[in-house]
């Protein structure tokens, strides 16, 4: 049986839910758990992985894999400046401005070059990696935490790129377009919110 990016994202839709109600009212006992559902209790962050995957998937080629690696590793380097205490500066605007943009490169379905594409990535992903990295609880193992919110973050991104590869087996493409307005309004209006 051929494994597709589509059927792994499926798996991991099935597998996330299943893994953070295992253990109900005990979210902040286990590290990994409390990481894993950390990016899934946000609009915020799941527009913004969710556009990082289908975004991936319109642009095509190389940057369907390094676009979302670059976020997944530069998140993780966010996350482990905030962690050491380091202080990261306008870090929910750089996450409602991630969010946006990322409706609004989805919408203009512009193909920038793959170095563009993944200092895009890699910029919006140290504002979501500093955030997970401050909301840490203090009991928590940070390698842990750590794996369990970028296992989340790469499920995300991989229901961004199914719904990308479905659009386009579809000829849908423009749903893209019509996907991005709405997750740089749904942006616009986190910000007055």
């Amino acid at each position: 049986m051929r494994i597709t990016v589509e059927k792994m994202g499926l798996l991991a839709l099935t597998l996330i839910p299943g893994m953070a109600l295992a253990h109900p009212g005990h979210e902040h006992t286990s590290s990994f758990l409390s990481g894993l559902i950390h990016p899934l209790t946000g609009l915020d962050h799941l527009l913004a992985m969710f556009a990082i995957g289908l975004w991936a998937t319109s642009l095509g080629g190389r940057s369907l894999t390094l676009v979302p690696t670059m976020f997944v590793a530069v998140m993780l380097l966010g996350a482990g400046a905030a962690m050491l205490g380091m202080n990261v500066p306008f870090i929910e605007s750089g996450i409602l401005l991630s969010v946006i943009l990322m409706g609004a490169l989805l919408l203009s379905a512009k193909r920038l070059p793959l170095t563009a594409s993944i200092a895009i990535a890699g910029t919006f992903a140290i504002f979501h990696g500093a955030a997970h990295g401050m909301e840490m609880p203090l009991n928590a193992n940070g390698f842990e935490y750590g794996l369990g919110f970028a296992l989340a973050t790469i499920a995300l991104h991989l229901v961004g790129i199914g719904t990308g590869r479905m659009l386009q087996s579809l000829n849908l493409t423009r749903l893209n377009q019509v996907g991005g307005a709405a997750i740089s309004l749904a942006g616009v209006f986190l910000v007055f919110a």
